[in-house]
């Protein structure tokens, strides 16, 4: 009996440590990211972002183009929530930026998870495991009209 209980737990053991390498790449829209009132609060309104190919005006001045890669706590969250979650403090961390910068807009903004670039208007990319989550973002800096 003490053999068959120590083979379980060695299993078992054995099996927990694939579960842990869980990271699932998973597609989010924007929208629903952006429209939580904790997103509308802490964004603001004050820089504009324009992801993937959205039109914007023609820029009066050009920062340059920066990244962010943002990790989070996804214990005991749904992959869906704990990217929401990260996906919004990348773009904090974005906003941050073209402030400190002198710009009012973040455009051509693109996931880069992993270093894989993806570029939509609709979507961004999250890897979710059972313990983090995380989203990496690029955009430029500018100022328009």
């Amino acid at each position: 009996m003490k053999k068959i209980i120590i083979l379980a737990l060695s299993s078992l053991t054995l099996f927990s440590s694939f579960t842990f390498a869980r990271d699932d790449v998973g597609s989010y829209l924007i929208a629903e990211a952006l429209n939580s009132d904790v997103a509308k609060s802490k964004l603001g309104t004050d820089v504009a972002f324009y992801f993937g190919d959205q039109k914007y005006s023609k820029p009066q001045q050009e920062f340059g183009e920066f990244n962010t890669n943002k990790k989070t706590n996804a214990f005991n969250k749904t992959d869906e929530e704990a990217c929401h979650w990260v996906f919004l403090s990348a773009m904090i961390t974005l906003k941050d930026r073209a402030i400190k910068e002198g710009g009012n807009a973040i455009v051509d903004i693109k996931s880069n998870y992993k270093n894989d670039l993806v570029s939509s208007n609709e979507t961004f990319q999250c890897g979710a495991g059972v313990v983090v989550a995380g989203v990496a973002l690029t955009g430029k800096v500018v100022t328009l009209k």
